[in-house]
């Protein structure tokens, strides 16, 4: 990986961040009641959070003093030594670039506060207080603690700093160059468990993209399972990374035990989570780009309409250097009409046994503080090499099987409102075309239409070869379809002599003469039976744009459009495994041949000359690329470090999958026809969505034909060496 990491880095004379912030959550090993103890856990796991490449850190609720201290809570030589405490470990780590979290109670006149302070660089920024107390089971906290004032209860002098914001209500936001999108919110406990989260309005009034709650949530025959779903569920509503630190070892067991779950949540997925009963400190990279991306294209994402109240905002700075309330001494307050618009990995590092060989890092003095957040090469997890296919195979499998219901559906939907019984579908024995033909026979089946009103169509050109011929045939005749062979050779050749053109040069006239005149008699024999055709093309050769205008291009239903090659492959082989037999044995060589169009004259052999992938690349790049720029709007650079960081890993013969060169060669092959064959796409066929990308012009992808690459091309040449 280093090597492929200094190639990649050759490729640009400027250091860059991401936008991925690397995140933790741990729990510390505690005693009941021994502040100096437990302050000094505390900054074990901050060391370790610091080697692990974290700046943010979660900890649970109050675990400076214990979350078990019942009515100790009261007893004013706790409250102090937990002032104090903290005092300490704010001038402990001065000149740390971490903001972490510390639980403690916060006496302040009459009440005691159930708080967590926010700490970053030797600064108290905030003091957040819990709003939510829970009073049922075993939970007693109204006994010892006053809920979060509805206004805030101010600003008070705390471990040694003079006006510390106390209140329920606070946003932390970074003041550093390149990082004003780390907005953190933090709620404690119960407050994840009531219908209206307080992150609900830290997310909406304050934009915060991270959440950090602080703990301590006993453990109970399957509450984790729960526990999850909450995390996850709040981190998919308000598009933001949420961590979790739950309180663990050195709880009083008297009545409860709590298990240490710490996890970490990206937009609805948890990204990193520790064993119960562990010890282990969750780490995981968000990509707050991502998260961002996904609010800014939801226009259900309005701060100004749903917001419920105000936001007091407070600044910092990893490096302390700015670190000041904004606006002066008194936070802002963000107004309720004020609107602000990862995966991952899993690592553990236990607290209390640091690894001595590892070396706090150091920030770079020449390239500034943006690299506190990640470049895409130094990302824990790399992204998936197949966005578009779940690797679980149980997963992968029930995606495939709703795929195919979602593909047949729209089809049945379109077959009974035009009420045709005949459907005619080119069958070349390619991977596309098979697809097409499976979808089409599970939506007659669907209808109770006898499968003879599927017109299969195989139609030789110049460049079909016998192996696809046959599988063509043998493949309709598995599944009970009308098969019948219409040869183009003598046709086109008249074109041919009707336009002038040399059939030995075997230019793009060539080819495409063959695909319009497929597409005509496909047409034509659908008007001859009273049908229509069905498209076979994909989502990725749409996007490349490797279809001929007005033939392959056009149909009456593309009912592939919304997938792409990568996930096609998949549908195939789940056809394979569901259909058996000989049918499985057709699908299992059809998945083995060569991708191609079949347009130019076989090799001596009689073995396909052409293939695709090595005149416009591999779709298992381009899928990638796809993704990524159209599902979050990244730019060309960061899916150039994504794609090296990703296809780093090693292939079975212990090479990289692709080279730096090979993805920077292919990345500029993709914009530059993605954005030439708009025409295309902006006039395709009627087809189903199926997944999250899609090129309809109707729909999800709304782009001018005309529109420059210039642009995304001079960013993908400045990748150059």
């Amino acid at each position: 990986m280093d090597e492929v990491k200094a190639a990649c880095q050759a490729t640009s004379e400027i250091a860059v961040s991401d936008g991925y912030l690397r995140i933790a959550a741990a729990t510390p090993k505690i005693r009941v009641g021994d502040v100096a103890g437990n302050a000094a856990a505390i900054l074990e796991c901050v060391d370790a959070a610091v080697r692990a490449g974290a700046r943010v850190l979660a900890l649970p609720e109050l675990c400076l003093t214990g979350y078990t201290c019942g009515d100790l809570f009261h007893d004013r030589a706790l409250l102090r030594a937990a002032e104090s405490a903290l005092a300490g470990l704010l001038e402990d780590t001065a000149d740390t670039p971490l903001l972490f979290t510390v639980g403690l109670p916060v006496a302040h006149r009459e009440n005691v506060y159930n708080c967590v302070a926010a700490c970053c660089a030797g600064r108290l920024l905030g003091l957040t207080v819990k709003r939510h107390l829970p009073n049922y089971g075993e939970f007693y906290e109204q006994r010892w603690f006053a809920a979060a004032p509805m206004n805030g209860a101010g600003f008070i002098p705390f471990a040694g700093q003079d006006s510390v914001p106390l209140m329920g209500d606070i946003v932390y936001t970074c003041s550093d160059p390149g990082l004003e999108d780390v907005r953190i919110g933090v709620e404690i406990c119960e407050d994840l468990w009531v219908p209206n989260p307080p992150s609900v309005d830290m997310a909406l009034s304050g934009g915060a993209t991270v959440i950090l709650n602080a703990s301590a949530s006993s453990e109970v025959l399957g509450k984790s399972a729960y526990r999850r779903s909450l995390v996850s569920g709040q981190s998919a509503r308000l598009y933001c990374a949420y961590a979790y630190a739950n309180a663990g070892e050195g709880e009083s067991t008297t009545d409860l035990v709590f298990s240490g779950e710490n996890l970490i949540a990206e937009n609805g997925s948890i990204v990193a989570s520790t064993s119960l009963f562990s010890r282990e400190m969750a780490v995981a990279d968000v990509d707050l780009e991502k998260l961002m991306a996904e609010r800014r294209r939801s226009n259900t994402w309005r701060a100004g309409e749903w917001a419920m109240g105000h936001m007091y905002e407070v600044g910092f700075s990893f490096v302390g250097a700015g670190a000041n309330l904004s606006g002066g001494d008194v936070p802002g307050v963000i107004g309720a009409g004020r609107s602000h618009r990862g995966a991952t990995a899993v690592s553990s590092v236990v607290c209390s046994e640091p690894d001595a060989t590892t070396e706090s890092p150091e920030l770079p003095a020449e390239e500034g503080i943006e690299l506190l957040l990640n470049s895409a090469l130094d990302v824990l997890r790399p992204a998936p090499r197949t966005p578009f296919v779940p690797t679980d195979p149980a997963r992968r499998a029930a995606c495939c099987e709703e795929i195919l219901d979602l593909q047949a559906a729209g089809l049945k939907t379109r077959l009974a409102h035009t009420g045709t019984h005949s459907a005619v579908i080119g069958l070349s024995g390619g991977l596309d075309s098979t697809l097409a033909l499976i979808v089409t026979v599970r939506a007659f089946d669907m209808l109770g239409l006898p499968r003879t009103g599927v017109h299969a169509v195989s139609m030789p050109g110049f460049g079909t070869t016998g192996r696809t011929k046959s599988n063509a045939e043998r493949l309709a005749e598995q599944l009970g379809v009308d098969f019948r062979t219409i040869a183009i050779g003598e046709a086109v050749r008249a074109h041919f002599t009707d336009i002038g053109h040399d059939p030995s040069v075997t230019d793009v006239t060539y080819e495409n003469a063959q695909a319009r005149e497929r597409t005509q008699v496909l047409m034509d024999l659908s008007n001859e039976l009273g049908g229509f055709v069905i498209g076979t093309g994909d989502l990725s050769e749409l996007a490349l744009g490797w279809a001929t205008y007005n033939a392959d291009h056009m149909s009456m239903y593309g009912v592939n459009a919304g997938v792409p090659k990568t996930l096609v492959r998949h549908l195939v082989s789940h056809a394979a495994d569901s259909l058996g037999g000989e049918a499985a044995a057709i699908l299992r060589d059809i998945l083995d041949t060569p991708v191609s169009p079949e347009l130019l004259p076989p090799g001596g052999d009689g073995e396909i000359a052409q293939c695709t992938e090595e005149l416009v690349g591999p779709y298992e790049l381009h899928d990638f690329f796809l993704f990524h720029m159209m599902r979050y709007g990244f730019a060309p650079g960061k899916i150039y470090r994504m794609a090296c960081r990703t296809f780093a890993e090693l292939d079975s013969d212990g090479a990289p999958a692709y080279e730096p060169a090979t993805i920077l060669y292919w990345l500029r092959t993709f914009y530059r026809r993605f954005f030439a064959q708009q025409f295309k796409r902006s006039c395709l066929p009627d087809g189903p969505k199926v997944g999250s990308v899609s090129v309809s012009p109707r729909g999800d992808w709304r782009m001018p034909s005309d529109a420059s690459a210039a642009l995304w091309l001079e960013e993908v040449d400045s990748l150059s060496a």
